[in-house]
């Protein structure tokens, strides 16, 4: 049965149980209006697993009164559409206000987890944060940000999910008229450093207070609980925020807008705009059209990721202490846990990806020469690794793909010399080992030739086909599959992207 919603728009009882806490803040935090409806909306895919484990019915949200929700053009019944109001350090240039320009927060679901996450609308049209623009997402960027935000979370890296993406019936111009498409974005929250921030440059305690206050609640209640809840709040977030980067740089990930808006609360990955996973390796590798001086490069994503920390602290500091140099002693010390949580975060999976059970003090040595040697021979970083796994099952015999992927293959030699002695050293059968190296060592990433290929052959000839078996590929990123061959391959010269670009 349907019904109405108080602004008059036709509403559907049965697709989502929201349960809001967001939209009970005070009116500062947010902006309430409806997303803007578009011209004909079509399902291009909907996530059955993950809807699933959102507690949703798959059916419902096949039908073509969920695509009219997932456009904007229909507000299911409980969602309470808002805004979010933000600020951030753009490149390092403060920006007071950004907020949700192109995005509608639906409402909160519990999933079967027992967590709580926001349905959002991305590209469902403009707010009173658009600074002028239209509010609307290409094709192109949705399908990425599906593509690569479900790679992820295959891989078992914290990120933001991808429930469903519909295109509008409509163009938007970008450099030309492009198809315009909705994403339905899923996050444990959409709390960021820069939401923080926002209040700190309006001198709002109050507000940074219960912005802190529902944080703890949603995400850190072990932290609410204690005798110093706000100290336990940016300690957890350090913690998490390192332990993220230290995925990120195990499988070679590149965010390419480490913005203080970009950094979410929660420890997830956020906002997937001109991001790429690295072909050949090269520790100052950018993708990024917008990254001219290499500011979130490759090498520099751990230290960024520090930095926006600080001005997390920074805005917590009135939290912190009555006394300006007792607050800031305080936040010193919680920033100070980054460095060893990245670097044991770090560790543990390269420990993992080089096939090592037991700890040894020389096993951060054997990565970073590894390393080396792969950036001084133009190695592939996702093949080097998954290479090794085969070699540590198949012995020296089957080391030519291995050294096949170096520009001076014997360059390899001492080091695999020192690899087999300290994997003489493990207690672990065979056979465990090479398993657990391949579960760390995935044979396919979403690699940015294959990205724009899906982009091109939906963009340009509506053909949607390859998008979807690239997702169906993803989906189990261990398991080599002979017939996924070319998934696996790096690009070849004529294919390689060298250049992103953000979808606004």
């Amino acid at each position: 049965m349907l019904g109405r919603s108080s602004s008059g728009r036709m509403t559907h009882p049965t697709l989502f149980p929201f349960e809001n806490s967001y939209a009970r803040l005070p009116g500062r935090f947010f902006r309430c209006l409806p997303p803007t409806p578009v011209a004909s909306p079509r399902l291009i895919r909907l996530n059955e697993t993950l809807a699933i484990d959102l507690g949703l019915s798959p059916a419902a949200l096949s039908s073509l009164e969920a695509t009219e929700v997932f456009a904007g053009n229909r507000i299911p019944e409980g969602a309470e559409p808002l805004a979010t109001a933000y600020a951030g350090l753009q490149f390092g240039n403060w920006v007071p206000q950004l907020g949700d320009g192109r995005a509608i927060l639906l409402g909160e679901v519990i999933g079967t987890d027992g967590i709580r996450r926001d349905i959002q609308l991305k590209g469902s049209g403009p707010t009173p944060f658009s600074r002028g623009g239209d509010g609307r997402a290409a094709l192109g960027p949705v399908l990425r940000e599906f593509v690569v935000s479900e790679a992820m979370a295959a891989l078992g890296i914290p990120t933001t999910r991808s429930l469903a993406a519909v295109t509008t019936g409509e163009s938007v111009m970008r450099e030309s008229a492009l198809p315009g498409a909705v994403l339905t974005r899923v996050a444990q929250s959409h709390l960021r450093i820069g939401t923080f921030q926002y209040f700190e440059a309006r001198e709002d305690v109050e507000a940074i207070r219960m912005l802190a206050d529902h944080a703890l609640a949603r995400h850190y209640p072990h932290q609410a609980a204690s005798d110093d809840p706000y100290l336990g709040l940016l300690t957890a977030v350090v913690r998490r925020q390192a332990e993220l980067i230290a995925q990120w740089q195990l499988i070679g990930f590149i965010h390419g807008v480490m913005n203080t808006d970009n950094a979410s609360i929660s420890g997830e990955t956020i906002d997937y705009g001109p991001c790429a996973f690295m072909d050949t390796y090269h520790p100052e590798t950018v993708y990024s059209s917008i990254d001219a001086r290499g500011r979130y490069a490759y090498c520099n994503q751990p230290g960024i990721a520090h930095w926006n920390l600080a001005r997390f602290a920074q805005s917590l500091l009135p939290l912190l202490g009555e006394e300006q140099e007792a607050a800031l002693s305080r936040a010193n010390q919680a920033l100070a846990c980054f460095p060893n949580c990245f670097e044991d975060a770090y560790l543990s999976g390269a420990r993992q990806k080089l096939g090592f059970d037991v700890a040894r003090e020389d096993d951060s040595e054997l990565m970073s020469d590894l390393l080396d040697l792969m950036s001084e021979n133009q190695a592939d970083f996702t093949l080097t690794f998954r290479s090794l796994s085969e070699v540590s099952q198949s012995g020296t015999q089957g080391e030519a793909p291995l050294r096949g992927l170096f520009k001076e293959p014997a360059s390899l030699e001492a080091w695999l010399g020192r690899w087999r002695t300290r994997l003489a050293g493990e207690r672990r059968p065979e056979s465990k080992r090479c398993a657990a190296m391949r579960r760390a060592n995935p044979a396919f990433i979403p690699r940015n030739h294959l990205v724009e290929e899906v982009i091109a052959a939906a963009v340009s000839e509506g053909d949607l086909r390859p998008f979807h078996q690239l997702m169906d590929v993803l989906s189990a990123p261990w398991d080599t599959v002979a017939e996924y061959e070319r998934y696996a391959a790096p690009p070849r010269p004529e294919q390689i992207v060298h250049q992103t670009f953000c979808g606004t």
